[in-house]
């Protein structure tokens, strides 16, 4: 499990970003078509679900003390089963008292009832019937939607020709910070007005709208999407412009045609020059960010390379696939 991740019994409190990367995987389309790929579980209110909730979120409605799934969900069978309230962020329990009166008698815990949030105490519920862990989103939906604002919605109902066309966003690789997507999400005004995207790092042969003819916010890597394309001349340029915008306080977006072999190059190697961490450390947190990254093996080499000159040495075997 993910070391991000707290465990207890059966449940890990998930943090935002994972979330918000969960909610924007793709293979050809959008995962959340997928019917067991993600249930999203809401147990706020009527009313404050009924107000906005994050997108697909179905609400768990509580009935004689008891959490009624939706008879729509298979939880057996689902692979990311996420719970939230409004602003849980422990797995432990808080104290609850008793009256009115009790608010003034701080010092007497003996009328005090332990009790789990709302969340964990319906993914308490849940661990039974999954797979796996059940997540609790930290800091609840006050936090995620703070951060998230655009996957709020009111829509109840999604229908999946509406799921086809959900357009996910770029994956998030350093929590508001840094982001790995592909050419249309770089065209994409939307995209960078919510993410609030500063510079942009293009990795391909083709040219994108934004930062044209702006060497300060556009770094453009001109390199094919070929076996024999060599990014190794560029990767101190680039770690560079990455780590002058990050301290700048510049949101980047890092793509390449379609963001799974020479973006995500890119930023891996940005990865092992920032946090000075093995290629297979940076590897293992960028797949976890975009499950379809596939970085060529020439490119992987070069990649071997670099941590040479980060580390001093090789240390990932590459003949050992990193997928």
């Amino acid at each position: 499990m993910d070391a991000t991740r707290t465990r207890m019994a059966g449940l890990v409190l998930c943090e935002p970003t994972e979330l918000y990367n969960i909610l924007n995987q793709v293979t050809k389309l959008s995962r959340l078509t997928e019917p067991n790929y993600l249930c999203l579980l809401d147990v706020r209110s009527k009313r404050e679900y009924d107000e906005s909730h994050v997108i697909t979120a179905h609400r768990v409605k509580k009935r004689a003390n008891e959490y009624l799934i939706p008879e729509s969900v298979d939880l057996e069978c689902v692979r990311h089963c996420v719970v939230y309230d409004n602003n849980t962020s422990t797995l432990e329990i808080i104290f609850r008292r008793e009256t009115e009166e009790e608010e003034l008698e701080i010092s007497d815990k003996s009328r005090r009832e332990l009790v789990p949030g709302a969340a964990v105490e319906c993914g308490r519920a849940l661990a039974a019937l999954t797979r796996h862990p059940v997540c609790i989103l930290r800091g609840g939906y006050e936090r995620f939607s703070a951060t998230y604002h655009f996957l709020r919605t009111q829509k109840i109902i999604w229908m999946p020709q509406e799921l086809d066309a959900f357009q996910p966003y770029p994956a998030e690789i350093i929590p508001g910070k840094l982001y790995l997507g592909n050419f249309r999400q770089a065209c994409d005004p939307k995209i960078q007005k919510d993410l609030k995207i500063k510079a942009h790092v293009n990795v391909s042969m083709e040219t994108g709208p934004f930062f044209v003819d702006d060497s300060d916010k556009l770094l453009h890597i001109k390199i094919e999407d070929s076996p024999e394309a060599n990014i190794s001349p560029f990767l101190r340029h680039l770690c560079h412009f990455l780590e002058i915008h990050l301290q700048l306080g510049s949101v980047i977006l890092v793509f390449s045609t379609l963001g799974i072999n020479r973006g995500c190059v890119a930023v891996l190697a940005f990865l092992m020059h920032w946090n000075e961490q093995t290629l297979k450390k940076s590897w293992a947190h960028v797949k976890k960010c975009k499950n379809n990254v596939h970085p060529s093996q020439g490119l992987v080499a070069q990649l071997s390379e670099w941590e040479k000159v980060i580390l001093g040495d090789s240390v990932t075997d590459i003949l050992d696939p990193l997928c």
